[in-house]
């Protein structure tokens, strides 16, 4: 987990760190419990029999591999006080999904946001209330960081197009046909671009998406964005270059998928799969 990204928020004045990656963040209940007056150990709060009905109730709704056989022998122990168990032990044996242990630098007890907001109920229902208000705070802040990102690409996607439609003008039409006549250049170069990157012309994105508002590169990944970019000033060089339309369509598509899966791999933002090879 220490290779993911690492956030930290301050809840009442404790530190506590946040662990995002594929499989969603998971918030440190090791730091949280510097927050609990006294001795205790997140193996006490995992005996309590109310603790543990609520993580078999939440494994049981989001994990399809949670070991319900293993965890009917815990629950029939749990509370007692000859009881005890580690979070390692509840994940090997029930193949939980909701608590992390980890070693290393950023190592303790991680748990996804719906176990960890339950586990700040232990400490305190103000603790709590904090600890969900700095949580949204700051998935609010990445949520308009990426947006600001997105847009960033789409007018960055916007020059570039200028710089594409500049080299069709120049190459491709010649200067006595109509401005009808040229839209239909424009659009077919536009589709071009289209098919090499999302799959399909916008055409058959709009015949798939009905009642879906603008178009296809409205609906466009930041990571495809940015792939876009690249496209359309690579196209205008392979056009003044004088390649033909089937061979630029093969290699922007090489290209599209080369990058994408580059940009995907770095986890830029959420991972969508890789467009498929144009026929």
């Amino acid at each position: 987990m220490s290779k993911n990204k690492i956030s930290t928020i301050d809840v009442r004045g404790t530190a506590i760190s946040i662990i995002g990656g594929n499989d969603g963040d998971y918030i440190s209940l090791t730091d949280m419990l510097k927050a609990k007056d006294g001795e205790f150990f997140i193996s006490d709060w995992l005996r309590n029999r109310n603790t543990v009905e609520f993580l078999g109730i939440w494994e049981s709704v989001f994990n399809p591999d949670f070991n319900y056989g293993e965890f009917a022998t815990i629950k029939s122990q749990a509370g007692l006080n000859s009881y005890k168990v580690s979070v390692k032990e509840w994940v090997e044996k029930t193949n939980a999904i909701g608590l992390k242990a980890t070693a290393g630098r950023y190592g303790g007890t991680f748990a996804h946001p719906d176990i960890a907001f339950e586990f700040g109920m232990w400490i305190s229902p103000e603790f709590k209330i904090y600890l969900v208000k700095e949580f949204r705070r700051l998935k609010d802040e990445e949520n308009d960081r990426l947006h600001l990102g997105w847009n960033l690409q789409r007018t960055l996607a916007k020059i570039n197009y200028r710089i594409h439609t500049d080299a069709i003008r120049d190459t491709l039409i010649p200067p006595t046909i109509t401005k009808a006549q040229a839209a239909v250049t424009y659009a077919s170069e536009a589709d071009l671009l289209n098919v090499a990157l999302f799959g399909q012309t916008a055409k058959q994105w709009r015949d798939a998406h009905p009642d879906a508002e603008g178009n296809v590169r409205d609906h466009a990944s930041l990571e495809q964005l940015v792939v876009l970019t690249n496209l359309e000033s690579l196209n205008s060089v392979f056009i003044r270059q004088g390649l033909p339309a089937p061979e630029r369509l093969l290699k922007l598509n090489e290209i599209a998928i080369s990058q994408l899966r580059t940009l995907l791999s770095a986890g830029v933002t959420k991972r969508l799969p890789a467009p498929a090879k144009s026929k």
